[in-house]
């Protein structure tokens, strides 16, 4: 972590001479269950977070803590505010859990919109879950990696057996239970290697809503280096690339069929827009991760000593989310390279995610998929330009449609 720590000391100097604004609370990201999981699969990052909450092996957010989170998000959040569960699994909390989240969402409301999510990797989901889903019109982020022998090659239970079938099985049920899922497959050493296989298999179970996440730890064993299952920056890159032009070569009548969030996300800057996506941010720590015992964090990534900014039991979360610590963290992001501020495509990526940064020593504190980006935008950015000119073009006609009510005023074509 001492490579991170410079880039935190840097910020640290660098927001001196900063105003600071304050940000919304528009999003949390809650650990109900902590560390604890179902699965024990090989890239899984999360697992060791258990060595932060010794005092109990099992980790359930009490009734009092769930209460006091939602309580505070309702009250401190503006017109609308989202809720992403995760883990861990967050699935082991059972699903009365979720039903008094929705009833103490209700409870201290005030009108605004409020949206959840679920993100899970599907073994312990049945028609119960699907129903509630649906009912309530929650987002489903669904953990699969692929046709079976991709998502067996890591994705084990605790037994050491693959899970694809209850995966894919429980996949079907919720699309034909109309509930909205979003298919989050990570992208490892092996997996990598099947952009057209991958992409296809999604949309046969029809699953066009894909979330691509490279995966990049550092070995256990050795931690001068990188595990063996991260994906390299050569291989991501090929990667975006293929995937964009089996993405493209969808579209009909000049829309997309399918939707890569990666693609969305980076579309934003093209047409003057800040993206979606924290990690494309010039900055980052938008958000917080609450865990199941009410600590507050910085990020996902970071749930460590050093990024523990409080405890929902004795702090306001608004504050915590603009404390001096979160600002520092946020700021660390805009510390890059010379190589990178220089880059073409700086405000396109703006580095990525910080924590690949640090994983792999061998990346020298660069940004490990500065390479992947460079791959990309090269080989997209003409067409991405082309579809935010016919984007603004589309714009244009909406506003000038809402303008004159749909009537065609000649005496524009006149004065000319």
């Amino acid at each position: 972590m001492k490579v991170f720590f410079m880039f935190v000391h840097q910020a640290g100097k660098w927001m001196k001479n900063i105003s600071i604004n304050i940000k919304p609370l528009t999003s949390v990201l809650v650990k109900p269950t902590g560390p604890d999981c179902n699965l024990k699969c090989t890239y899984c990052f999360y697992l060791e977070k258990a060595g932060l909450f010794p005092e109990t092996l099992r980790h359930r957010m009490s009734d009092e803590i769930q209460e006091e989170l939602i309580r505070q998000v309702m009250q401190q959040s503006g017109s609308s505010v989202s809720f992403a569960w995760q883990g861990g699994e967050p699935a082991l909390m059972g699903i009365d859990f979720y039903k008094r989240a929705i009833e103490l969402e209700k409870k201290y409301g005030h009108g605004q919109t409020v949206g959840n999510g679920l993100q899970t990797n599907g073994t312990l989901l049945n028609l119960e879950w699907a129903e509630f889903l649906k009912q309530y019109d929650w987002l489903v982020g669904l953990s699969l990696d692929g046709p079976e022998h991709i998502h067996n090659h890591y994705r084990k239970d605790n037994a050491g057996k693959g899970t694809h079938q209850k995966v894919e099985n429980n996949a079907r049920m919720l699309l034909e239970n109309g509930v909205a899922v979003n298919v989050l497959a990570t992208l490892n050493d092996y997996s990598v290697q099947f952009p057209d296989e991958l992409y296809n298999y999604f949309k046969s179970l029809g699953l066009t809503w894909m979330q691509f996440i490279p995966v990049v730890e550092t070995d256990p064993a050795d931690p001068s280096r990188a595990a063996s299952w991260s994906v390299s920056a050569k291989a991501y890159g090929e990667f975006l690339c293929r995937i964009f032009d089996l993405w493209l070569a969808d579209f009909k009548n000049g829309q997309p069929t399918t939707q890569v969030r990666h693609y969305d996300s980076v579309f934003y800057p093209y047409v003057g827009l800040e993206a979606p996506e924290c990690t494309l941010l010039k900055e980052c720590g938008s958000y917080v991760v609450i865990e199941h015992n009410g600590n507050v964090y910085s990020c996902d990534f970071f749930v460590e000593p050093k990024w523990k900014l409080g405890n929902i039991m004795q702090s306001r979360i608004s504050a915590m989310l603009n404390s001096k610590r979160q600002q520092t963290f946020g700021a660390a992001k805009a510390v890059l390279p010379g190589e990178c501020r220089r880059c073409p495509w700086l405000t396109k990526c703006y580095g990525g995610c910080t924590k690949d940064r640090i994983k792999d020593p061998m990346d020298n504190r660069k940004p490990r998929f500065c390479l992947s980006y460079k791959m990309f935008f090269a080989h997209a950015d003409p067409t991405m330009k082309a579809l935010a000119e016919g984007w603004k073009a589309q714009q244009r006609n909406i506003q000038e449609r809402e303008r004159t009510g749909g009537t065609y005023n000649a005496f524009k074509d006149f004065i000319k």
